[in-house]
């Protein structure tokens, strides 16, 4: 795994702190290229220690898979070392405690001991750091980037959509996906690249798209969630906005602001009720599955009251 100097350790935390709050900063590794999807052994029966277990654990579901060193054509014999392999897996935890001692190392090394603290309760990777604005947290996630395939997983588009349509769809697959360390066993997808480009392009027709969403996170951040550890985040509007997007594709169904938040505070309502938000390109996960029930239905009061009077409530 590559070392963090000053120069990069910096620039991976600067320059994504934008405001206080709980931010998610992935770190590319280095030495494992030419994935190829493969396969899976149906069970594994190791511990993190490397000992044998009774009960097979558990298998991957929704945004999880397994990752296996011998789906990559190239890789460096770092990957095979038992300090992140074990049986011929590449282990999320032991990578998150090779990179953490890295980080350690980084955060002594560029003296920033008096800004910065690591977050010890958690498998992850997570650090406070001191900001003009305030205290926020970072979860710093090692991330293999996978530029050359679209996951199996990912069956998008669906069938019948247009939206976006189809050479955008091109374009967006064209950037792959990556696999984050954020747990013990598992590898969670991310598709962060393909929702920034849909996030880019949104309103090339001149609608109304990026307003709404801004006007939905500033309700969500005032009215709805607030606090610093919101239990809906800005992927979840993100999110519902996606979704609402495939089925209102035209350019006119964008054009009146009122209208548009309304459907999307709407749709966020309906979500928030039923504790199901599907992910957009992998919709057999539901982001809000291990939410507390109890915040969402708070949440859901709250939207609720918003939508009986939604023209005095607007921002």
């Amino acid at each position: 795994m590559k070392s963090l100097t000053a120069e990069n350790f910096r620039d991976c935390l600067l320059d994504k702190v934008l405001a206080p709050s709980q931010f998610l900063v992935t770190v590319p590794v280095r030495g494992l290229a030419g994935y190829r999807e493969t396969r899976e052994k149906c069970w594994r029966y190791y511990s993190l220690q490397g000992t044998r277990l009774p009960c097979p654990l558990r298998s991957p579901e929704g945004l999880e898979q397994w990752l296996e060193v011998e789906q990559f054509m190239k890789s460096l014999w770092q990957w095979h070392e038992a300090d992140v392999n074990i049986e011929g897996d590449i282990v999320p935890a032991k990578v998150l405690q090779v990179f953490r001692k890295l980080v350690e190392n980084a955060v002594e090394t560029c003296h920033l001991s008096g800004k910065v603290s690591m977050v010890t309760n958690s498998t992850a990777v997570r650090i406070a750091m001191e900001t003009s604005k305030g205290q926020v947290e970072i979860e710093l996630a090692p991330e293999v980037e996978i530029p050359t395939a679209w996951s199996r997983k990912a069956r998008w588009p669906r069938c019948l959509t247009r939206w976006p349509p189809p050479e955008r769809v091109k374009c967006i697959k064209s950037f792959g996906f990556s696999l984050l360390a954020r747990s013990e066993y598992h590898w969670q997808r991310s598709f962060l690249q393909a929702e920034q480009v849909l996030l880019g392009q949104l309103d090339e027709d001149g609608g109304c798209r990026r307003q709404c969403l801004q006007a939905l996170r500033q309700m969500k951040e005032d009215v709805w969630c607030p606090g610093k550890r919101p239990i809906i985040t800005s992927h979840h509007l993100q999110t519902v906005l996606f979704w609402t997007c495939e089925k209102y594709p035209q350019a006119k169904d964008w054009q009146v602001f009122s209208t548009s938040i309304l459907r999307l505070a709407k749709k966020l309502h309906k979500c928030v009720s039923q504790h199901f938000l599907k992910h957009f390109f992998v919709p057999n996960s539901n982001l809000l599955q291990y939410a507390s029930l109890a915040e969402l239905d708070t949440v859901a009061r709250r939207l609720a009251v918003f939508l009986k009077d939604p023209q005095s409530n607007l921002p």
